[in-house]
């Protein structure tokens, strides 16, 4: 018996080391994870110290990187290779997995690491094409020494820091999913480009709109979406001329009525993504010199999407933020100038129905002659599982991305080509290292002649005094509404050939009102001879920016924190008296009096602690569904919605209105009670989800921020932050998605500037400085940041000094 007890704990013992130390499903190898020696344990030691020597492999001289008290690195080099060396390693120090993760993300190797539930995912992300335009874009990157060096000098810092790992010092997540980082490639910068180029340029409505046109007709589209929406504010002032001669397009292909009808904007990136920015002139602020503020509105995760990091070397002097795994600053400023971006938000992205022969989607129709597809081959690796291979055709307006659905008259099969901009190949890079070196506007803009996507608005402030913004980005020479619905690609109608000239795109230098500003707003006035899109952001926040810098002088920093933070709905001070007047008080309960008179004591700002703020957004999306859900809902999808100027509008002048009326009941409704129902309807579901009217309904308890891990793994993010801001709202902040970096320079003889964004440097879980900046981010607070002219620093400084020493 008692040998049998020992055979069976010996069993037993090994049973249990098999069970903990291999994977079980998509259970983690728990003995590797729970490891004191090795596991997660490790990641919560020496995370946060600060070496005085690191002896690093692969520098060509010394580099010294002083610490600020955020872990924010200032990195002096002696030269070109260096800096960006030290960039890298040190980016990869704190940001290894969450860099090294995102490519995978933007190649569709997601499988590799989860299993077979993310086949479908990564199927996606191949036929969309950015590993292909990664690969073409870094060959054409290689052409340029410069741009090659600085890439490779990135990666080889990066797999430094990674050679230098141990199991013990192994990221979390590589432990909790069980997997190793790989050798970094200047391929995957590349990626990561194209991926930022597809979060914010990867998404248009002309599959929605082209099937509104064919179900409600070629008016009802051309009068619910405007390229002009009312109130419009556009970012380059309507007064100014254009003095060039304009390149003519062809014209417009004809009507085309597409087989697919799927929405394609399911797994698209959020329409949100945009942000702000403004420059205002010396003649406005208080101490003389010009300030510029920015802040990119994006999906919020942790780690954080920006990397805080100063480089300096001989030649340059730049602070900002970067993204890991790219080398460079993005965002920030120099000792001459500071520039920040918005989404530009027209319309780089084609779609086109192809006719192939057969199903072997080998040939497809082109000119009346079957023309030869490139059929790219993917394999989809999958970790458990068996590899899935993916075929699908390159066509001359780019991959297919959805085919094998649907079939014409004639019985040949068709397919869904993306021409895409960004598919080309580019070298942002190049544009970057420019801008992180320009000294004045005329270096500035010549530097953005090689930023071709994603399109952005670039506005500056010099130190010379100069203020500009441009338009930038690589445009196709279109006719009115080209892009605006899907195209039949089966002849030159409708390809892209041309390009708008640089010197041509939308920009303005110094102008009279002293300010300029975007918020992803449309760029131009009727004015403007060349056709750029129709998806632009609503006149809400561009508008009220302009107001309020129309309205100050004697500028401070302050004004400007203020102004990020501004919380102020314009839609709502134009719309909610108008709804209210609607409302008959006889038929109301106690409870929604009480809620009525809030609404109508309410000052229109968006606080966290206003329960009117949600209670008015919840009022108005029952609104729009009451009015477009049942004319908009074709294919059994609720289709793209006309924008809330556009609703607003039609509110605001029509009393009767066929949409106002819904089709599936036997009452004519009109827009007095379609108003009256949708608060009726508002209120009763609010009470549902959030129970009494009270503090649950506040704007910061009801909707509040959630700031997730990228893996969504609880207990390692921010949630129920109590925010206020919102759509249309100049703090843009709201469920998961918001300002992602605030930033205000002030370029004087040496420039001043503040900046916070909702995370930390580390991305360790277990470090302080991992979401360490949260709090005073949802405060509106700042820090100050240090621009540092030496390494040089005292005994009484909270600065710290590392030096980099190169060894063989």
């Amino acid at each position: 018996m008692r040998l049998f007890k020992t055979i069976l704990a010996l069993v037993v013992l090994l049973v249990l080391f098999i069970l903990l130390n291999n994977t079980q499903g998509s259970i983690p190898p728990l003995g590797k994870f729970m490891n004191p020696f090795a596991g997660f344990w490790t990641n919560g030691e020496r995370l946060d110290q600060i070496e005085e020597v690191i002896d690093v492999k692969g520098l060509r001289d010394g580099v010294k990187v002083v610490w600020d008290e955020r872990h924010v690195p200032h990195v002096f080099a002696e030269n070109t290779y260096d800096v960006y060396f030290a960039q890298g390693f040190l980016t990869a120090r704190h940001r290894l997995w969450q860099m090294e993760f995102q490519t995978h993300v933007a190649a569709g190797r997601v499988s590799e690491i989860i299993g077979s539930k993310a086949i479908e995912f990564d199927r996606k992300q191949r036929r969309r094409g950015l590993l292909f335009a990664a690969e073409e874009t870094i060959n054409h990157m290689d052409k340029n020494p410069e741009t090659h060096l600085i890439l490779q000098a990135y990666a080889n810092g990066v797999n430094t820091w990674i050679e230098s790992l141990t199991p013990a010092t192994m990221p979390m997540e590589y432990k909790l999913l069980n997997y190793e980082p790989e050798v970094w490639s200047t391929l995957k910068t590349a990626l990561l480009l194209k991926f930022m180029a597809w979060d914010l340029t990867g998404r248009n409505s002309e599959m929605d709109l082209s099937i509104i046109r064919a179900e409600l007709g070629e008016e009802f589209v051309n009068r619910y979406y405007p390229e002009d929406t009312p109130r419009m504010d556009p970012i380059i002032p309507s007064g100014k001329p254009w003095r060039f001669d304009p390149m003519i397009p062809e014209e417009s292909p004809p009507p085309f009525e597409p087989q697919f009808v799927r929405d394609l904007r399911a797994d698209e990136p959020d329409k949100d993504n945009g942000s702000n920015n403004w420059a205002v002139s010396g003649k406005k602020t208080a101490s003389g010199f010009a300030i510029l503020a920015n802040d990119p509105h994006l999906g919020l995760k942790l780690p954080s999407i920006w990397y805080e990091i100063q480089l300096v070397t001989p030649d340059m002097n730049v602070y900002g933020v970067s993204l890991p795994g790219a080398p460079a600053v993005v965002i920030g400023f120099n000792e001459n100038i500071s520039w920040g971006l918005t989404n530009a938000a027209s319309d780089v992205m084609d779609w086109f129905e192809i006719e192939f022969k057969d199903d072997s989607y080998t040939e497809y129709m082109y000119m009346g002659e079957w023309i030869k597809s490139d059929m790219r081959v993917e394999e989809i690796i999958v970790n458990g599982g068996e590899t899935v291979l993916d075929t699908f055709a390159i066509t001359r307006f780019g991959p297919t991305v959805r085919f094998g659905h649907y079939t014409l008259d004639n019985g040949h099969p068709t397919g869904l080509a993306m021409r895409w901009s960004a598919h080309d190949p580019s070298n942002e890079m190049d544009a970057i290292r420019g801008i992180n070196v320009a000294h004045d506007q005329e270096s500035f803009f010549k530097a953005l002649e090689a930023f071709d996507a994603p399109g952005q608005n670039f506005a500056f402030a010099g130190k010379d005094g100069d203020i500009a913004i441009r338009h930038n980005g690589k445009y196709p020479l279109r006719g009115k509404d080209q892009g605006k619905f899907v195209r039949a690609g089966r002849d030159t109608t409708g390809e892209w050939r041309e390009w708008i000239p640089d010197d041509q795109l939308p920009a303005i230098s110094n102008p009279w009102r002293g300010f300029i500003s975007s918020a992803n707003q449309s760029p131009v006035a009727k004015n403007y001879p060349y056709y750029m899109g129709w998806e632009y952001d609503d006149y809400e926040r561009g508008s009220r920016i302009n107001d309020r810098l129309a309205a100050l002088n004697d500028i401070r920093f302050n004004d400007m924190q203020q102004l990020h933070m501004d919380n102020f709905n314009k839609q709502a001070q134009l719309m909610l008296p108008f709804l209210i007047d609607h409302i008959n008080r006889d038929s109301l309960s106690i409870v929604e009096l009480k809620i009525l008179d809030d609404l109508n004591q309410w000052n229109y700002v968006s606080d966290p602690q206003e329960k009117a703020a949600w209670v008015y957004k919840q009022w108005w999306l029952q609104l729009e569904l009451a009015i477009w859900q049942d004319e908009l809902t074709i294919f059994d999808e609720i289709r793209e919605l006309p924008t809330r100027s556009v609703t607003a509008e039609l509110l605001l002048k029509n009393k009767n209105l066929i949409f106002f009326d819904d089709m599936n009941t036997s009452q004519k409704e009109d827009r007095k009670q379609i108003i009256r129902k949708a608060f009726h309807t508002t209120i009763a579901d609010l009470t549902e989800k959030l129970g009494d009217y009270g503090e649950a309904w506040e704007l910061g308890r009801a909707r509040g921020t959630d700031i997730h891990h990228l893996l969504s793994v609880n207990g390692l993010g921010r949630p129920g932050l109590y925010t206020g801001g919102g759509q249309g709202i100049v703090n843009a902040t709201k469920k998961t998605h918001g300002p992602s970096w605030r930033m205000i320079v002030e370029m004087g003889d040496h420039p001043l500037a503040k900046g916070i964004y909702p995370g930390g440097q580390s991305g360790n879980p277990g470090s302080f400085y991992y979401d360490n900046a949260i709090d005073n981010w949802v405060k509106g607070h700042y820090y100050d940041i240090h621009f540092l002219s030496t390494p040089e620093i005292t005994s009484e400084s909270k600065l710290r000094l590392t030096n980099l020493r190169n060894y063989q």
